[in-house]
């Protein structure tokens, strides 16, 4: 049976973007899929069109456009072949992020297995929640996870990501003990919620004590999604919060290096 035979290419899911020739979320050039639906509302939300499975429009630069897209799996291949030229120069590849694809994991696990079918790198933007026999299914198509901790407080997480963490940490060690894929643990900077030394550093132990993991990216909060929040009729949850100095993530890098044995990078 070829490729375009695989009954899993018919598998439908929900997107609201497809971001071609990123340099992030992964090595090298990246195609990257965003799909809709999130069961977190973290304040800080960079893509909050994505929160909502259900299709919503949205007013950007004075145009209204509707977010969210059904699409199948092998029409977003279309566009990964397209991409591949770019891929074989760089190491890169497909990397799916959201919302949380974990949501959509018939979606998100047959994207993953023709991206592997293909023969290009896959990678997953995504913070865990879900029960961990969903995340085992797309174990074996993973080359790299890339996996979101933001605060290892189950009380403040819950404040300001409306969960808890539980489940989420649970599940990074569980994905690091399975050693199936690479993992790499990802932190938002973000003013208020974890931009102290010791909260960076209690999330950067944790990372430390996971089997296999080598790496941790700091990323420092933006309010490019500002925006987005008015182009939804919705108040930005941050209001004026600043971007953390280049000193402060240096602070951060500089602590998480001295005290582990990761690499630390500030931005993915």
């Amino acid at each position: 049976m070829t490729m375009k035979d695989q009954p899993y290419l018919n598998v439908k899911g929900r997107i609201f973007d497809i971001q071609r020739y990123s340099i992030h979320d992964g090595i090298g050039i990246r195609t990257i899929v965003f799909l809709k639906g999130c069961a977190l509302r973290c304040r800080w939300c960079c893509n909050p069109e994505s929160q909502n499975y259900e299709m919503e429009e949205m007013t950007l630069n004075g145009r209204r456009k509707v977010c969210g897209q059904d699409i199948t799996v092998r029409e977003v291949m279309e566009t990964v072949k397209r991409d591949m030229p770019y891929y074989s120069r760089s190491n890169g590849g497909l990397t799916l992020s959201g919302g949380e694809s974990l949501l959509q994991i018939d979606f998100a696990e047959a994207l993953l297995r023709a991206g592997k079918d293909l023969g290009v790198n896959t990678a997953l933007e995504s913070m865990g929640y879900a029960d961990f026999s969903k995340i085992r299914r797309i174990l074996p198509f993973l080359d790299t996870y890339l996996y979101d901790i933001k605060h290892m407080d189950p009380k403040k997480h819950k404040e300001w990501c409306g969960k808890e963490n539980t489940l989420m940490v649970e599940n990074a060690r569980r994905v690091a003990e399975s050693r199936r894929t690479e993992l790499i643990i990802r932190v938002p900077v973000i003013p208020g919620f974890n931009d102290t030394e010791k909260e960076i550093l209690d999330i950067a132990h944790f990372a430390d004590s996971l089997p296999g993991v080598e790496e941790i990216h700091l990323l420092p909060y933006h309010n490019f999604g500002e925006g987005k929040y008015s182009g939804l009729m919705r108040p930005y949850p941050m209001g004026d919060a600043k971007t953390p100095s280049p000193e402060k993530m240096l602070l951060f890098k500089g602590s998480v290096e001295r005290e582990t044995n990761l690499r630390c990078q500030i931005g993915g």
